[in-house]
């Protein structure tokens, strides 16, 4: 398997931003209310700021995975996963369908999604086919359904995973670290923000400062 760096700096990478939405997040949103404990999303923000800051300095793209559920998706099976609690999440229109604290730029690509899965049904592999993507550095929540989801199916479709594990956040500590042991045992690597960024960064200093061209005017 090819080292973080490699999987970092070798080949073209794409950070996905998995379900940062209200109802998801928000300490008002539909799952919080049913009881869901949503306080590693607050840990994990932070994080999830500095990498998307970071990707935008260096030009790497970003997609924010967006679900939205209606009528016309609704299936029998899939409303009445767990126990039906989240038959009435993310709305399509709703307020608990918005992203939480976090704004899509005019550069950067949503994708939405009706399952767990960001691939499911979805534009994102031929997005990034013509992005010519290779690597998923995965965020979001939570990181044992939707994330753990996108991040294997990613993987049985050839992309290499990188799971940010502190720019994730599940309901519980104890799923969050079975994912992570997961995606580190079978599918990706797993690493933390901070060392994503200093890869980067390392790169990017490396890099010769190009010459202003002599026709080029001087900017005062």
């Amino acid at each position: 398997m090819k080292s973080l760096n490699q999987l970092m700096l070798g080949s073209k990478a794409a950070v996905i931003v998995v379900d940062v939405q209200n109802d998801y997040c928000h300490p008002e949103g539909a799952l919080p209310r049913a009881g869901c404990d949503v306080s590693g999303v607050a840990k994990m923000m932070p994080q999830l700021y500095k990498l998307l800051h970071s990707a935008r300095e260096l030009n790497v793209p970003i997609i924010f995975i967006q679900t939205l559920h209606e009528r016309a998706t609704d299936s029998d099976a899939w409303t009445t996963r767990s126990s039906g609690r989240s038959a009435h999440v993310c709305r399509r229109g709703s307020w608990g369908a918005e992203f939480y604290e976090i704004t899509p730029e005019a550069d950067d690509i949503i994708v939405n999604k009706h399952r767990y899965s960001a691939f499911v049904n979805t534009r994102l592999d031929s997005v990034l086919k013509t992005l010519k993507i290779e690597t998923l550095i995965m965020t979001g929540v939570s990181t044992n359904v939707c994330v753990e989801s996108t991040a294997r199916d990613g993987f049985m479709l050839d992309y290499h995973i990188v799971l940010a594990a502190d720019a994730c956040a599940s309901y519980s500590q104890t799923a969050h670290d079975m994912t992570l042991e997961n995606i580190e045992g079978y599918f990706g690597k797993v690493s933390e923000v901070a060392q994503l960024i200093d890869i980067w960064m390392d790169k990017k200093t490396e890099e010769p400062v190009r010459p202003k061209s002599a026709a080029q005017p001087a900017i005062g």
